[in-house]
């Protein structure tokens, strides 16, 4: 059912550009008549987001904009809907006080099946800019309906699909965890809160922490030792990133490491959980992720440990 309610009701077609302006599908078959497609734009660019714009006008009558896009394109529809919308009216609408009735489909749809169009309402505006978007479902013979004639459905001939982006290497590294910024967990209590606390916990904190939480629980110098072995052993066998885990994991067995040891070795080197600075200046940068096991390293009085770098292709080594 797309004859959605909305809370705020839509503005006349003469009314005054600042305030409400969003109709809901009912209301906005309301403005149907007979409009011509004056724009059909295959790759309209608003920003960084790309997509065929559809405008239908008519003397007297408020534009409706028909935007589709396809799943390799972003940023998205509707992360944008609002500076997409202000830029079509700004370009292709300026005499008009209210902007275009704006309709938007993303391909694919969910679950392989056919992507809705979605009639996207706005709840504030002023010149040129729109603001809290609302989405609802409107069938194609309904748009076709509200713009008096045929309205396409695709994305359009002319649509230059996007240079496939360039990926970063994924690049494991030794570093001092001085070089790393002041980690603030929020999980675990026993975290040292204090710089001070943290870069030198005394003895009975350390002690104290030996069964407070799993950070804790465990000896993150001799994982550190195994990581700082792997890591170099890795190397001279040019094992790849990717392979790192499976890697660590065969080493840790062979060692004999506990339990908890073969877990905390695993997270170094698992990608997706690994201890990942955010950007190249550490110090003054966060986590992205690690740092309850950096804080807990710092609680046991550790100085080095393996991080993940993203390294793209025209950085330096």
């Amino acid at each position: 059912m797309d004859d959605l309610t909305q809370e705020t009701p839509p503005a006349p077609p003469g009314a005054a550009a600042s305030g409400s302006f969003a109709p809901t599908v009912a209301e906005a078959l309301r403005l149907a008549a007979a409009r011509e497609r004056t724009v059909d734009d295959h790759m309209f660019r608003a920003g960084r987001t790309s997509f065929r714009l559809q405008l239908f006008t008519a003397p007297g009558q408020r534009a409706v904009a028909v935007a589709t896009q396809a799943e390799d394109e972003s940023p998205s529809l509707t992360n944008e809907a609002e500076s997409c919308a202000a830029l079509v009216w700004q370009q292709h609408c300026p005499g008009q006080e209210l902007p275009p009735v704006w309709i938007q489909r993303q391909f694919p749809g969910a679950f392989g099946e056919e992507p809705d169009f979605q009639l996207v309402t706005f709840g504030e505006s002023e010149q040129y800019q729109v603001h809290q978007p609302r989405w609802c479902t409107i069938s194609t013979e309904r748009i076709v309906h509200l713009v008096g004639g045929p309205v396409a459905e695709d994305r359009g001939e002319g649509y230059v699909p996007p240079e496939p982006e360039e990926e970063p290497e994924q690049r494991f590294e030794v570093i001092e965890l001085r070089r790393l910024a002041q980690s603030h967990p929020f999980r675990e209590d026993c975290m040292s809160n204090s710089s001070s606390a943290a870069l030198s916990p005394s003895w009975t904190d350390r002690l104290l922490r030996r069964s407070c939480c799993w950070y804790h629980s465990g000896d993150w110098h001799r994982v550190n030792d195994m990581a700082l072995t792997v890591l170099s052993r890795a190397r001279d066998e040019d094992v790849k990133a990717e392979d790192m885990r499976r890697y660590a994991d065969a080493y840790a067995a062979a060692a004999g490491a506990s339990k908890w040891e073969r877990a905390a070795l695993s997270s170094l080197y698992c990608p997706p959980v690994a201890i990942q600075p955010s950007g190249d200046d550490y110090i003054s940068n966060g986590f992205i992720n690690g740092q309850h096991r950096v804080q807990a390293m710092r609680d046991a009085g550790v100085a080095r440990t393996v991080v993940l770098r993203l390294v793209w292709p025209d950085q330096s080594s």
